[in-house]
């Protein structure tokens, strides 16, 4: 998966045929055994950002055993948005783990830092990243009304909107380059702007 130039977060989401109806049923009863799963490691995520700010503002590193837990959190979510809301992407079940799936219709990737700021750490999961935190919240509500017509259009026509598939991507790779940064896994900072399409 290539990279954006500015920034070392890749999201990837691939749209391979979807059913026109199995949406419908996909949030509510097939990803239900992910859901105590993801609950379970969004409980641990910020416990264990709070334990590498520390260690980043002592030796500036992100303690690498942590940052892949972190990072395989981000894409075992990512995975299953990209099976249900908001992007039906995909009929193929996601894999309950953390590693990194070449072979899966969506996958997230993150290059780890060799070095972190350390006084940085104070200021970037609240004060530096309040604009785009803002940003993304104001972003919510449109991303619920868009993941509506989009399943709207596949239930009608049996197809993916190709321009509605690469605007959720958009707003999904944002929120995600929000989430590494507010998680003080990287110190570039998120660009303003949505990247579109499938890769």
């Amino acid at each position: 998966m290539d990279h954006y130039p500015d920034h070392p977060l890749c999201v990837r989401g691939d749209s391979d045929e979807p059913s026109r109806w199995l949406w419908l049923v996909k949030w509510c009863v097939l990803a239900v055994p992910h859901y105590p799963i993801l609950m379970l490691l969004y409980l641990m995520y910020p416990l264990l950002t709070i334990v590498a700010g520390a260690a980043i503002l002592f030796t500036g590193r992100y303690p690498r055993p942590i940052f892949d837990f972190n990072v395989g959190v981000l894409r075992w979510s990512w995975r299953v948005m990209n099976y249900r809301f908001p992007m039906n992407s995909t009929d193929r079940y996601p894999p309950f783990t953390l590693a990194s799936r070449p072979d899966y219709p969506g996958d997230l990737k993150l290059d780890y830092p060799d070095h972190l700021n350390n006084s940085a750490v104070l200021v970037k999961w609240w004060l530096l990243g309040f604009p785009q935190i803002l940003i993304c919240w104001a972003m919510e509500p449109l991303l619920q009304v868009l993941c509506v017509v989009a399943a709207v259009w596949l239930l009608c026509t049996g197809t993916i909107s190709q321009g509605m598939h690469d605007l959720l991507m958009g707003i999904v790779r944002w929120r995600y380059r929000v989430a590494v940064y507010v998680s003080l896994m990287r110190d570039e900072y998120p660009p303003f702007r949505l990247d579109l399409g499938s890769r």
